[in-house]
C-alpha cells in the first residue's frame, strides 16, 4: 500500500489540488446571481464534494457535542456516586448509633429491673484462640474492678472477672469448660451446677427424681459468692436419664448470644 502511494505520489498531489480548485472556484461562482453554462458545469461537478464536505462537517459537530455530553454525564456519575457513598456511610453511622442505643437502653432497664450498682463497660477484645471463651472489656482496678466479679447483659449472665489490670480486664465465660455456676430450675427449684461446653452448658447433679422439662428457664441460684440470685442463664434443651446412678444430664441453650457481646455490666457489689 505504501509503495502505491509513493508510486502516484505526483499524481495523488496533482489531484488533491486541482479538488481544492475546482471547490474554491465553486464556491467563488455560487455567490454571483449569474453564471455561464460553463460555470454551471463547474457547480454541477463539484456539487457531491459539497454535500460530502458538509455531511462530514455535521457528523463531526455531532460527534464533538456527543463527546462533551458523555463527559458531562460522567462527571455527574461521578459526582452521585460519591453523594450514594457519603449516604451509605451515614445510614451506617445512624444504624450503629440506633444499635448502640438500644443495647444501652436494655442494660439500663435491666439495672432499673435488678436495682443493682453495675459499671458499663465495652467488649474490646475476643480471644479467639480459645474459641470465644474470654473477653476483654475496657475497665480495669482504676474503675473499681477486681477479680471474680460477675459480668451480665441484660438477657442473662456473661462471665466473672479473672485478671485485671488498671484499664482493662479478662472475662472469663461461663461457656468455657473451666466454668461453674450455681444455678436453679426456675419452675421447680431444682438446683445443680452450669459448666461451660464450648457454645453450650451442661446442668450437671440434677436430682433424677425430680421433674425436669424441657424449655424451662434455669437462672442463678445466689451461692457460690459470685452471681446474685436470680439472673438468667439459659433454658434446658434436652434431657438425658439415664437408667441407673442419682443424677441427670441436662443441656442448657445460654440466654446469652456470646458472639454478639459488645457492650457489658460488671457488677462490683457483694452477691447477696
Amino acid at each position: 500500500m505504501l509503495d502505491l502511494l509513493k508510486r502516484y505520489q505526483t499524481a495523488l498531489l496533482f489531484c488533491l489540488l486541482l479538488l481544492c480548485a475546482l471547490l474554491l472556484y465553486s464556491n467563488s461562482l455560487r455567490q454571483r446571481e449569474h453564471t455561464s453554462l460553463f460555470e454551471k458545469a463547474v457547480l454541477q461537478l463539484a456539487s457531491p464534494f459539497y454535500r460530502t464536505i458538509d455531511a462530514v462537517s455535521r457528523d463531526s459537530a455531532a460527534l464533538w457535542n456527543n463527546y462533551i455530553d458523555l463527559i458531562d454525564v460522567r462527571q455527574q456519575n461521578i459526582a452521585l456516586q460519591e453523594q450514594l457513598r457519603q449516604q451509605k456511610a451515614h445510614l451506617n453511622h445512624l444504624k450503629e448509633i440506633e444499635q448502640e442505643n438500644q443495647r444501652l437502653k436494655n442494660l439500663l432497664g435491666f439495672l432499673e429491673s435488678t436495682e443493682l450498682p453495675a459499671i458499663p463497660a465495652r467488649v474490646i477484645a475476643v480471644d479467639a484462640s480459645s474459641w470465644f471463651r474470654t473477653i476483654t472489656i475496657d475497665k480495669g482496678t482504676n474503675d473499681g474492678l477486681d477479680e471474680g466479679l460477675p459480668v451480665v447483659v441484660a438477657e442473662g449472665i456473661v462471665g466473672r472477672t479473672i485478671k485485671c489490670a488498671s484499664r482493662t480486664s479478662r472475662v472469663l465465660l461461663i461457656i468455657d469448660a473451666s466454668s461453674e455456676v450455681a444455678v436453679l430450675v426456675q419452675r421447680n427449684r431444682t438446683r445443680g451446677i452450669a459448666r461451660g461446653q464450648g457454645a453450650q452448658l451442661t446442668l450437671e447433679y440434677a436430682l433424677r427424681s425430680h421433674d425436669v422439662l424441657e424449655g424451662d428457664a434455669v437462672v442463678t441460684s445466689g451461692t457460690g459468692g459470685v452471681f446474685p440470685k436470680g439472673l438468667p442463664v439459659g433454658t434446658i434443651s434436652k434431657i438425658v436419664r439415664h437408667d441407673y446412678g442419682l443424677f441427670q444430664t441436662l443441656e442448657l441453650t445460654p440466654s446469652v448470644d456470646f458472639d454478639r457481646l459488645e457492650d457489658v455490666l460488671v457488677l462490683p457489689g457483694e452477691t447477696p
